[in-house]
Order: structure tokens, then sequence, then C-alpha cells
């Protein structure tokens, strides 16, 4: 019988980090991008990667420090979650075949323009008057492209990295919004707590800045146009805040059972104690006003992690610097912790990475573990204008030693896809 001391309060079994990989616009690696973090270190620069003359916003978190074999949201994103999950693999002490599920966020790419206008010129002439889809198809069923299908078929990053590690049964690729990153995670919780595997690999990766996304964030005015100087534009929960500023990295974090890594001798780096998702249907982009579903989603965090309130100690928030996403999610914050929220310290990672997407929930949550682990808050920089409605101890501009035993990390999507997750220390 499964000893109790490795089951959680539902008589689940306790879900443990082992291994963590990151790569933002400060750096590769855990241990350039924490001294970077806490450094209070901007990532936020020029974009080089296309022309951006005429554009409103012309700043970026983009990762350009690692070599990939051909210039596509695809190529990046494998290449990043590739260098994460060797991170993690290394940390974890676990090396060839992996055994157990992959969990991938990964960003939903589609071919840029140049691409799409470079397919259809190829079309024969006398398939060139009639829809551009039926051009794409007539070219590639003449001349079909493994290549050029791997590079437009996001779905083909989980295959390569299930390839590369071993990993067990279907690769899981999912996408729901700016919550990506901690669904790979819950999804990895999930199966673990099903008696489904004893390991799981969970990736959030996003290198999908083209000039394309940027002008499709834009024409929603959800960027900041502030771009002199770039390191200055990312300013969450003050009151001159215009808009989130795009960017790229991935994260890896290796789940297994307490029970498993024990066993093993695994150093564990932390506990993924809740979890938590609601989504609302209250708009296509928009998060609900009211904060409902936000706020529904800590709360189920906190119950399926079986604390209360009191018990977090730091929050590391969705932060995004735009007007009414900040506004909401204080709101939910404070709907939930009441008076004791004012003791909270609440940091946001975006105001120095910027905001990574499809993989900001698993970036965010190896910062949340590493903030438990060294004892150390990461600063909100940029905090020089407070917005008087929100009233948050944002850990303003330097970091703060602290110890944490338990913290909530919020993921607020597009669309209202919501995700919170509740990390603890390694239990005694």
């Amino acid at each position: 019988m499964t000893n109790a001391a490795y089951r959680d309060h539902l008589g689940r079994p306790i879900v443990a980090v082992t291994g963590m990989g990151v790569v933002t616009s400060l750096g590769q690696g855990l241990k350039d991008n924490w001294a970077a973090l806490t450094g209070g270190v901007s990532g936020i620069h020029g974009i080089t990667r296309f022309p951006v003359d005429g554009l409103n916003t012309r700043i970026s978190g983009t990762v350009d420090f690692i070599d990939v074999p051909v210039e596509n949201p695809v190529e990046r994103s494998y290449a990043y979650a590739r260098e994460t999950t060797d991170e993690a693999l290394a940390q974890a002490g676990i090396s060839g075949e992996f055994g157990g599920p992959l969990f991938l966020a990964a960003p939903p790419i589609e071919p840029d323009w140049r691409d799409r206008f470079a397919l259809a010129d190829r079309a024969p002439a006398s398939q060139r008057p009639g829809d551009a889809y039926d051009r794409f198809l007539a070219v590639l069923r003449d001349n079909p492209s493994p290549a050029l299908h791997e590079a437009w078929a996001f779905g083909s990053i989980s295959e390569r990295l299930s390839d590369r590690y071993g990993t067990r049964g279907l690769p899981v690729t999912l996408s729901t919004a700016c919550a990506s990153g901690a669904t790979a995670i819950q999804l990895g919780v999930e199966a673990i707590r099903q008696g489904r595997t004893d390991r799981a690999l969970t990736v959030g990766t996003d290198g999908s800045v083209t000039a394309e996304a940027l002008i499709r964030f834009a024409l929603l005015s959800a960027l900041s146009t502030q771009n002199d100087p770039p390191t200055k534009a990312s300013k969450p929960f003050s009151k001159d805040r215009d808009g989130f500023v795009i960017a790229e990295g991935a994260a890896t974090l290796v789940l297994e059972s307490l029970e498993s890594a024990i066993a093993r001798g695994a150093k564990v780096l932390g506990i993924l104690k809740g979890c938590g998702e609601k989504a609302d249907h209250f708009h296509r982009t928009r998060s609900s006003p009211d904060g409902g579903p936000a706020i529904a989603t800590i709360r189920a965090a906190l119950e399926d992690a079986g604390i209360d309130e009191s018990g977090i100690g730091y929050i590391n928030a969705h932060g995004t610097s735009t007007p009414e996403n900040d506004k909401m999610e204080y709101l939910s914050m404070s709907t939930v912790f009441g008076d004791k929220l004012a003791n909270i310290p609440v940091s946001s990672n975006k105001s120095m990475i910027g905001h990574t997407l499809t993989a900001a929930g698993a970036v965010e949550a190896v910062f949340s573990i590493q903030t438990m682990l060294t004892g150390t808050l990461p600063p909100t920089i940029n905090y020089t204008n407070p917005d008087p409605t929100i009233q948050l101890d944002v850990v303003p501009n330097v970091k703060r030693d602290a110890r944490v035993t338990a913290v909530l990390s919020n993921s607020f999507g597009f669309g209202g896809q919501n995700a919170s997750l509740v990390m603890t220390a390694e239990p005694a």
C-alpha cells in the first residue's frame, strides 16, 4: 500500500517538480534568467527580426540568441522547447527514454503573409484567378513539401520532442491562449494524480513573434506603444500602463509523483499543490470585467490545494500591463483575499520579460518555484507612477528577501481562458 505521506488531502498522489528549464529574452537557462530577473533587468528591446517602419509598436522580447535552421515560428518554438527540456531533464537526473507523457503548450501558428504569397505565386497560371486556398492546394498537390508542412504545422513540435526524449503515448499539443503553459502543467498533474503515470513532461513554448502577429495584437489596441526606451514599456499596475509587450520564451517542468521521486533519490524542487481553471464566453478576446471567472479560478486552485487564503505567501501575477486586464486581476485577487491581500507581495515577471503568450504560465511557474527555493521575490520594475485604484504591494523596482512556502501563479488569457496554480515548498 502506498505510504500516506505521499498522498494529498484528497488521497491523490502528491506531485513534485524535479527539473526545470527556461529561456526568455533575459537569456538561456535558469541561472542567467534568475540573476537578471531578480536584478530588475529588462529583456525588452527594439525589433530587428523584421521591418517595423510605420508601426506603432516597434519593441518586443524576442529571443534572438538561439540558432534555428529555418526562420519560422515552428522552428523557433521547437528550438526553445528543446533547450529548456534538455536543461530540465539534466536537473532532474533523467537520461534515456523519458517514459511518461508529454503535454505541450504551443502557439496556434499560421503561415505569415510573405510565405502565403510566395506559395500562391507558384500556382499554375490557370489556377491563379481562383481562391487563394485553391491555389495553395494546387501547388502542394503537384509538389508536396514535407519541410513546408512542418513549418506550418505547429502540432509537429510535440512529435519532434516526443521522438527526441522518448515520451510515452500520443503527445498532447494544446492552446488555451495566455493560460496555455499553466494548462499543460495541470494536465501533467492530473495524469499523475489519476495514476496513469509516475512522471510527466510539461512544456510551454512560444517563438511566434512575426510582423503579422504584432499587427494583429496592435489592431486590438493590446500592445504598448511606448517604444522609447523599450525597457520602460511594460509597467504592470502603473497608472500610465498602455498595453503588454509581446515576447517569446519557453519553460519545461519535469513532474513526478513524490513517491517516485523520493524512491529514485531525486531532489524535489517544489510541489504542484493545486490547479484551477475556468472559462467564460464574455468576449472573444476580453476577460469578463466583473472578474467572475478569474475569481472562480483562484478559488478552485486554493480548494484543490487544500489551503485557504491565509496560506499564500506570494502571488506571481498575470500582470500584463494592459489597462483592463490589470484592473480585472486586482478585482479578482481583492475579492478572494480581502484584507489579507495588503500583506501578500504581488509582482509581475512580465515587467521584465514581456508577455511570452503561450509559454507564460510555464515560465512563471518556474520563477514561482525559484522564488521559494531562493527566498527572493522578483520585483515589478517600472513602477514609478502607481495606479491609485490598484492597492497592491508589487515589490516595486527592487527584489526583496522573504521566506515563502506557498505561491499562487495566475494566467488569465484572451477569451476568458483562466488558469491558476498553487505551488508549495517541499514537504518535510
